[in-house]
């Protein structure tokens, strides 16, 4: 089995120093970044299974880093604090953390966690690619690459976006709801509005339309929400 990729974001070098030789030693690979920038440019040149991100940083911080992440890809990102606010918490998880430590730490129950959410990314990405290519009449959707394909050509669309085309397409038989479609794709903590569906669902249909699809997979249920319905459906 080969090593699990960790990054390691802190503007400390002590810290990343310290986390370094600890996570080596429990056999991850470890990649560094001292700011919330190279973080990016780490992310998109090599794969990483799971990020630990510190949020004071000078110039591009935590939260902005965190966002910025989310856009590229759901890889597993851990945020650190010197602070233990609640209201940090939430933030933190409402902008795409799927976990938030406190300083100081035991590196003990650091560990621990890194590897309790890479088994549950490991879990959540076999439910993703349970399905083969979905193909529907000029649209085909690879869950496994998540890569949308109108006519032959890729279009891109955000995690977010990938993840409810996917989810409704897999159901087709279902009408969901906006506030399942929440819970399904933001989770229980998000607090936001639910008509946040709205508009990744008005977004889906437009770049699904720019890129030459001829009809809209995304239908509006009255009363109820979205459901996806589309010519050719192979199942």
């Amino acid at each position: 089995m080969s090593q699990p990729r960790l990054l390691l974001v802190d503007d400390e070098w002590n810290m990343r120093n310290l986390l370094r030789i600890y996570f080596k030693k429990e056999g991850f690979e470890i990649k560094e970044a001292s700011s919330g920038h190279e973080a990016l440019a780490i992310i998109q040149q090599y794969p990483i299974d799971i990020v630990i991100l510190d949020i004071m940083m000078p110039g591009m911080d935590g939260w902005e880093a965190c966002r910025a992440i989310r856009e590229h890809t759901p890889v597993p990102v851990i945020m650190l604090t010197a602070r233990s606010d609640t209201q940090d918490k939430v933030q933190g998880l409402q902008i795409g953390a799927d976990d938030y430590v406190t300083k100081p730490f035991e590196p003990d129950e650091l560990v621990a966690r890194v590897r309790a959410l890479l088994r549950r990314s490991s879990l959540s990405q076999s439910v993703r690619d349970e399905a083969l290519m979905l193909s529907f009449e000029g649209l085909k959707i690879d869950p496994e690459a998540r890569e949308v394909y109108v006519q032959g050509r890729r279009v891109e669309f955000t995690p977010k976006e990938f993840d409810l085309l996917l989810l409704t397409a897999r159901h087709r038989e279902r009408a969901f709801s906006r506030e399942d479609l929440v819970i399904r794709l933001w989770g229980y903590e998000y607090s936001g509005d639910s008509r946040v569906v709205d508009t990744h669902v008005k977004n889906i249909r437009v770049k699904l339309h720019r890129a030459g699809l001829p009809y809209s997979p995304l239908q509006t249920v009255w009363g109820v929400g979205y459901k996806f319905q589309a010519p050719g459906a192979a199942l």
